[in-house]
């Protein structure tokens, strides 16, 4: 393998050459450097470089590797989502009273892929306070899709993700608690993994000023994002393990295998509407025929099925705790403004904005029965996975959509002429987020427009290897990435 050959290679084999002296970390980093350099005036997803920092690291790993040292990510280069704290680095959130923050110390899983040998290029670009299916920000600006730069790359990880498929890297890290790992894998055509809640630690992934603490928040997970399925579990393995500061069990728990190697030994449930949200014909179409191919390998493939929990209930519920759950760093005014306005609310309004409101200023005692019904549906998950080895359906009712930075509350999304209200997009997210359930996000097609269209392989709790593997074995039989066809000699986006 030659560095010309190494652009959009997997870090299987970007190991094996750097193993083998037919590539040097510096020669992969010069280079990831130089196509950031020439690409970045179009796609704007790198917003902090640590170009300086990058090429001593890549140095260092040259002497290791010809030491004879081996570690998994030894040489290899990763970007960072800015959500992250990367030590000398801005930590904003995209919030721009923090754009001077710069942390003294890296997150927990920053430190875990430097430790096993990985190249930090740099930080990408999120939406405000990571809540938003776009990447832009007063401080760093828009992000664009590499596939068409007038739409979206997806958010919060929209940065990461776009930078995958520019090519800069091979590998990401990212978060998610509303598909924002998901989201921007199916929107720029690449993989990202939501591990099972709380197998990751988060220390170190909060805004500031919070100190970086442990943390495990509710519904909230970091997780791996790449050009290929199989590099996602060399990540997730790189990132998953406790946290020597917390006192959490879960992910102390060793992730056990995958449940069959073979595509034909697979169980599967295969769902393409949502009865909470219109999903796009292009995007039905897509899962369809991934249906009609995964049946044609030999696997069980199913199209309904009473042990599914209810969509809707799973939907409602999801909604309700991530709202209470994201208002609850609110400032004080700001909160306190919500529970006068829910305060005033007529006993018998049941409208959107009306259970919005109550659902951000739940008492202890109400999100305590919420959680009491949660748990009664992840024991539905639980004698589903006893029939099923995984579910697969949409991330997203749509492909990207273009930039639209008006007001979110009044933005709608175009689904094949039937307009919704933005935030319904979230319903294909809360599936595995609600339980806590891993997904693995993974391109399978692309629109007649020629944008990617991706699925998520959902799993059970802490099987993360099973989902992981379905999408190696889907990758290998009927294709996953291809690189965009981005020319940095295009005219760049308007901003909107």
């Amino acid at each position: 393998m030659n560095v010309a050959e190494s652009q959009y290679a997997c870090t299987g084999q970007l190991t094996a050459a750097l193993a083998a002296g037919q590539v040097s970390a510096a020669e992969l980093t010069e280079a990831a450097i130089a196509r950031i350099e020439r690409v970045e005036p179009l796609v704007h997803a790198v917003c902090v470089r640590d170009f300086a920092r990058a090429r001593d690291a890549a140095r260092e790993a040259d002497r290791a590797l010809a030491r004879g040292e081996r570690r998994p990510l030894l040489g290899v280069p990763l970007l960072v989502k800015e959500s992250f704290n990367v030590a000398g680095l801005p930590t904003t959130w995209g919030f721009a009273q923090h754009k001077d923050f710069v942390a003294d110390q890296d997150a927990l899983v920053v430190a875990r892929a430097k430790a096993a040998g990985a190249v930090v290029l740099g930080k990408t670009n999120v939406p405000v306070g990571l809540g938003d299916w776009q990447s832009y920000n007063e401080i760093y600006g828009t992000t664009s899709n590499p596939w068409d730069l007038a739409r979206s790359p997806g958010g919060s990880s929209g940065g990461s993700a776009a930078a995958l498929a520019a090519g800069y890297a091979p590998l990401a890290l990212g978060s998610d608690i509303g598909g924002s790992l998901r989201v921007p894998a199916h929107f720029c055509g690449v993989f990202a993994h939501k591990p099972s809640l709380g197998i990751v630690p988060g220390r170190g992934h909060l805004p500031p000023p919070f100190a970086p603490l442990p943390d495990t928040p509710d519904l909230a997970v970091v997780g791996p994002m790449a050009r290929c399925a199989t590099d996602l579990e060399l990540l997730l393995d790189v990132m998953a393990g406790p946290d020597e500061w917390d006192l959490g069990v879960a992910y102390r728990l060793e992730l056990p295998p995958p449940r069959h190697r073979r595509l034909a030994q697979h169980r599967v449930l295969v769902v393409d509407r949502h009865p909470l949200v219109p999903t796009s014909e292009a995007v039905r179409q897509a899962v369809d025929q991934l249906a009609t191919r995964l049946a044609g390998s030999g696997a069980q493939v199913s199209r309904h099925s009473d042990l599914l929990p209810d969509l809707a209930d799973c939907g409602r519920l999801y909604g309700r705790m991530l709202l209470s759950f994201l208002a609850a760093n609110l400032p004080e005014p700001g909160y306190a403004e919500l529970r006068e306005q829910a305060a005033r609310l007529p006993a018998g309004d049941t409208t959107a904005r009306a259970e919005r409101l109550r659902a951000s200023v739940l008492s202890h005692r109400d999100w305590i029965a919420a959680s009491q019904q949660r748990n009664r549906l992840r024991a539905q998950w639980r004698e589903f996975f006893r029939r099923f080895d995984a579910l697969i359906c949409p991330v997203s009712p749509v492909v990207a959509f273009a930039h639209d930075h008006s007001d979110m509350e009044g933005r709608r999304l175009d689904i094949d002429g039937v307009e919704v209200p933005y935030g319904d997009q979230i319903a294909w997210s809360g599936l595995a987020t609600l339980p806590g359930l891993p997904a693995t996000a993974m391109p399978i097609a692309r629109s007649e427009q020629g944008l990617p269209i991706g699925v998520q392989i959902i799993g059970p709790w802490l099987e993360d290897r099973t989902p992981l593997r379905l999408a190696q074995l889907l990758e290998a039989e009927f294709g996953g990435f291809t690189p965009p066809p981005l020319s940095p000699d295009a005219p760049p986006p308007a901003r909107r």
